[in-house]
């Protein structure tokens, strides 16, 4: 999941006496909504943007069109219509992925920028390239969200430099692996009802492995330049395996 710079709660509802779990869809308060009409969400200035935002992102950013290629070639062919919805969400978050639809969720009230877009959706791609790549249990496995949220945050262009001095933190020695860990536990606790000890836990036991898988892009694209030429190793290898 994609958060915001504040900290947040996941919601929950009550059953009885005890409190069940939700998931984070608490931070998603449309997902539980009947769809609007097609005329209600063209008239809505929040969603056209995020409309065409998510149209130039999916067109020309090269984290984008690296993992929806690497998906299709999975066989999980992605569709804008079909997989991905723009939606207001809780104040405190930017995207989400639901396992349960196969949709990426892009906040429409919070998602301002073009560079924010892009960041979003290549960080929930992630998230949905692991789901088609292999059985995670999101609702059940600590370890296997912790885990994609690693990848996430390492691949998706979260913990560059730029966007670290942005937010004000500054370091040197393993600051990237630094941010990717805070990162992670980050979306851990905003969407699970867990302790911060059991998000670390998680995280730091799925770290080295995790931090180092690399695909599909088979580097850290530390900048669009870096994003782009794993693109073409992509295709590249890609071709290469084709003619094997």
């Amino acid at each position: 999941m994609e958060d915001g710079e504040g900290d947040s709660s996941p919601a929950a509802d009550k059953k009885g006496a005890e409190e069940e779990e939700d998931f984070g869809y608490g931070l998603f308060p449309d997902r539980k909504k009947k769809p609007q009409s097609f005329l209600v969400r063209s008239l809505f200035t929040f969603h056209n943007r995020c409309q065409v935002m998510l149209r130039m992102t999916l067109e020309t950013n090269p984290y984008a069109q690296l993992l929806l290629e690497a998906m299709k070639q999975s066989g999980c062919t992605v569709f804008n219509d079909r997989h991905f919805s723009c939606e207001n969400c809780d104040g405190c978050v930017s995207g989400g992925f639901d396992a349960a639809t196969s949709q990426i969720v892009l906040c429409q009230n919070n998602i301002r920028q073009q560079s924010h877009m892009n960041r979003v959706v290549t960080h929930e791609l992630i998230h949905a390239f692991d789901h088609c790549r292999a059985h995670v249990d999101w609702f059940k496995n600590v370890k296997h969200l912790a885990c994609s949220e690693i990848r996430a945050a390492n691949l998706s262009g979260d913990c560059t430099l730029m966007n670290e001095i942005a937010r004000f933190k500054f370091g040197l020695k393993r600051h990237h692996q630094t941010c990717v860990r805070d990162r992670a536990i980050r979306s851990i606790l905003a969407v699970r009802k867990v302790s911060k000890e059991t998000a670390e836990k998680a995280v730091d036991e799925v770290f080295d492995a995790c931090f180092n898988d690399l695909e599909p892009f088979g580097r850290i694209p530390h900048s669009k330049a870096d994003a782009r030429r794993a693109y073409k190793d992509f295709q590249n290898r890609d071709r290469y395996n084709a003619n094997l």
